[in-house]
């Protein structure tokens, strides 16, 4: 009985709620703050006083005629009195095969079992809680309903699993909660948020929020039925980044809701031609300035735009209108708030102890411990989740070097090689083989995307390759390479020629996008209007002809968003972006061409359908250093028409520029990013240019072009 009162049993329901002694029911019941206890009969509504063990501890026990169901009716010293059913006269809810699957740990719908289900349990309305905490002497549910006191509702122990449990009733949607964790020495621990919480109070207060995640009326049935052709690698993709705290503010100056996204952000995204908008972390966090990057609560979107249900209406409204949702997701750190998982039961339980591989220094974060069964389980079932319950795309999985290199960011003698001596984090990298097999396998028609700035072999091959099984991998190689060729002044770009033409040498090695991410446009980095050189007008030149070079190039797109209009300023968490710089015709030029190249690229297969075969790109001209200039051939299938695109890099116009071609005839000019619609000059090749059979750089054709000053043109095979 001590051990009770104290808080410190492992299993409160061999003392508390209904026992058999000598034929007779005796109910025992732990209510602080009661004076008078008695138990009421459901059936009858007979009433049996239970006495007193321990007035000051509010223990009480006593006989209970029959079997039937009862309430409890508690009076407190003041004369106030509350009926409540006793949570202890319940079985348990979890079942073997939950406890068997949990301890392989292969239970792919851990949410399922974990975290706090609104449900119907014996007849009664209430909440199931559930909680891995192995190592803790006592786990306890805590909140207003029971004045965040930590002795009213003690947890089941559910044997070798190391999860407890009970089912609380009358706890309904929207109640607060968190775990009180009694360690293996008898330590109280800082209170726990859920870490299979479906929602968050909103920061800076961080208590888990019981959300009935059930009955989603989903009208997206045809999308999912054809997304998979959608996201394979023949398709295009045109991806939108958005933080969607600060992509469009209200006028009383909050973040944009789910709802209002679902209308606005999709309808501008759908008109801009993207085919996918990736949303930074959605799963909630504590601190803004993080954007997301460093979650508590892996598996409730975050209330700041709204509950699970409206971030499903974004997602449906997307879908209804032919886009793809991405993710961002986030398993290689997760912050050391004293409400998060650091040291969860008393132990470095989601991550390792030692910080030499659990202890990230650059972001002063922990790292999971990607090696322990049931943290592997964690992070797949939450992969699995976002799938499943929020019908997402893909995953675009971050920091994924900081993962597979156990010296990541660290000096001799601060990592810990792996059991061969090497650097490589086997454990790691079976995580993320286990996390694709298993979403892939689950869910065949969508994406996973690695961040990945190494070249690691293998990223994107299949897992039983050796690969690591990710559908695509960010070229951040190439991205480096070519805006550091753009940044230079156009009479120096000759020396950096090669910084534009190297990425070909790699390019059928992975399946790659091409990422002009929100990572380019902070941190002092300016945005990418001012990263280009010359006066205004040419720095509007240069990255409408930067753009034109990458969609023309092979692997898929993204664009950070504001840089869609050449926003001016580099990027800011805390206020909107700047869509008043569209009332400059230059910014509103380059918002159209954008527009223009995501139709281009969608409607013309050459741009899209061999982007990861070698045989849909070929160099024309790769090696005119002195101009500055650039073209290739893409090609499609047999029968599609193919693309000539030709880049000019300086400020020099090269008029009867003569460049090879595949075909004699019409060439008609599909795209020019020189054109007055776009905020140039205007100057270009009339609409077509027509190709005479003589040859020219290895090519059975040849064609005088005009190629205005910083500029990209798309020539489209006439058939």
């Amino acid at each position: 009985m001590q051990g009770l009162m104290n808080g410190n049993t492992a299993d409160p329901f061999t003392v508390l709620g209904p026992h058999d002694k000598g034929g007779e029911r005796h109910v025992t019941t732990l209510m602080p703050g009661a004076q008078k206890l008695k138990a009421r009969l459901d059936i009858n509504g007979s009433e049996y006083e239970l006495n007193s063990i321990s007035p000051s501890e509010g223990l009480f026990s006593g006989p209970v005629e029959g079997d039937g169901s009862y309430k409890l009716v508690a009076t407190s010293e003041a004369g106030d009195t509350w009926t409540y059913d006793d949570p202890y006269s319940f079985a348990p809810v979890l079942g073997e095969m939950d406890e068997y699957l949990m301890g392989e740990g292969k239970h792919y719908k851990l949410w399922k079992t974990l975290g706090a289900h609104v449900i119907r349990h014996e007849g009664t309305e209430g909440t199931h809680f559930a909680v891995w905490a192995p190592n803790a002497r006592r786990v306890s549910v805590v909140g207003s309903f029971n004045l965040w006191d930590g002795r009213r509702h003690l947890m089941r122990r559910r044997g070798a699993t190391g999860v407890w449990e009970i089912f609380i009733p009358g706890i309904a949607e929207g109640e607060a909660y968190k775990f009180e964790i009694v360690n293996a020495q008898g330590e109280l621990q800082p209170l726990k948020a859920d870490p299979v919480g479906f929602g968050s109070q909103h920061p800076p207060r961080n208590a888990s929020v019981v959300r009935d995640i059930r009955g989603y009326g989903w009208s997206d049935s045809d999308w999912m039925k054809s997304r998979a052709a959608r996201n394979v690698r023949t398709a295009p993709i045109s991806v939108y980044e958005v933080h969607l705290a600060s992509w469009r503010r209200k006028t009383d100056g909050r973040a944009i809701s789910y709802k209002e996204a679902a209308k606005e952000l999709v309808d501008y995204a759908s008109e801009m031609g993207f085919t996918h908008i990736e949303l930074m972390p959605i799963s909630e966090y504590p601190f803004d300035g993080s954007w997301g990057y460093q979650p508590v609560g892996l598996y409730a979107p975050t209330v700041r735009h709204g509950p699970p249900h409206e971030f499903r209406d974004l997602v449906d409204a997307a879908h209804n209108k032919g886009m793809g949702v991405l993710l961002d997701w986030v398993p290689g750190h997760f912050p050391t708030d004293a409400h998060g998982l650091g040291q969860f039961d008393g132990t470095a339980l989601y991550e390792h102890g030692d910080p030499r591989e659990g202890f990230h220094q650059d972001w002063n974060t922990l790292i999971f411990n990607y090696g322990r069964t049931e943290v592997k389980n964690y992070l797949v079932s939450n992969a699995l989740y976002w799938l499943e319950e929020y019908h997402a795309d893909g995953l675009r999985v971050d920091a994924v070097a900081s993962m597979l290199y156990r010296d990541y960011s660290r000096k001799a003698g601060e990592w810990v090689p792996n059991k061969d001596g090497g650097r490589e984090n086997y454990e790691a990298i079976a995580m993320m083989q286990e996390l694709n097999a298993a979403t892939y396998g689950a869910h065949p028609g969508i994406m996973t995307v690695a961040e990945e700035s190494t070249a690691y072999p293998g990223v994107s091959a299949p897992v039983d390759q050796n690969g690591l099984g990710f559908g695509f991998k960010w070229n951040m190689g190439w991205m480096n390479d070519t805006l550091e060729y753009m940044r230079q002044d156009p009479v120096h770009r000759k020396y950096h020629h090669d910084e534009m033409t190297f990425g070909i040498t790699y390019a059928f090695s992975e399946n790659f996008i091409l990422p002009i991410s929100h990572d380019e446009v902070v941190h002092g980095k300016g945005s990418m209007l001012s990263k280009m050189p010359g006066q205004t007008d040419e720095k509007f030149a240069n990255l409408r002809a930067y753009y034109g070079f990458m969609w023309g190039q092979p692997g898929k797109k993204l664009l950070f968003m504001g840089q869609e209009f050449a926003q001016k300023a580099e990027w800011n968490h805390d206020t909107e972006l700047d869509w008043a710089a569209l009332d400059d015709h230059r910014h509103g030029g380059v918002k159209r061409l954008v527009r223009d190249l995501n139709t281009l690229y969608r409607a013309v297969p050459a741009l899209h359908a061999l982007d990861y075969d070698p045989q849909g790109f070929q160099w024309i001209e790769a090696n005119d250093d002195t101009r500055s200039v650039f073209a290739w051939l893409r090609r499609g299938n047999a029968d599609e028409p193919n693309v000539v695109v030709i880049s000019n890099m300086t400020p020099v116009e090269q008029p009867g520029y003569r460049i090879g071609l595949p075909f004699a005839g019409d060439w008609r000019e599909a795209l020019n990013t020189d054109a007055e619609i776009y905020g140039g000059g205007g100057r270009g090749n009339m609409g077509k240019v027509t190709a005479e059979p003589a040859r020219s750089h290895g090519q059975a054709a040849s064609a005088e072009v005009y190629l205005p000053p910083l500029s990209t043109i798309f020539l489209v095979q006439d058939r």
